[in-house]
């Protein structure tokens, strides 16, 4: 079964739970590993760091994890991006395992 992803880039990484954990209880999903991005212009941003969540399952699911999770991370640091994919191709499916968290 092709499973849909949600891509959510939030400003922080208690946001990243935050809407996460909205998103999970929306939709009958799953996350695959957070990744993280301090971009240059860190200092002038709500807050300095980037978090992606990738929601995981059926297109109708996420895009119900999408919106719960939207809704949570606006009403704390905000969001930066956020885009649904209904098939992932292959070279995609490997980047979206790709994280930095695991990273020095």
């Amino acid at each position: 079964m092709e499973e849909a992803v949600g891509i959510l880039e939030v400003f922080g990484l208690v946001t990243a739970f935050m809407a996460a954990d909205a998103g999970c209880k929306a939709g009958r999903v799953w996350l695959e590993p957070f990744d993280k991005n301090k971009p240059a212009n860190a200092d002038a941003l709500p807050v300095p760091l980037l978090v992606t969540i990738k929601f995981r399952g059926s297109v109708s699911d996420v895009e119900a994890a999408m919106a719960a999770g939207v809704e949570v991370a606006e009403s704390l640091t905000g969001i930066v991006q956020k885009h649904i994919i209904p098939r992932p191709t292959g070279d995609t499916e490997k980047m979206l395992k790709i994280n930095c968290f695991d990273k020095n």
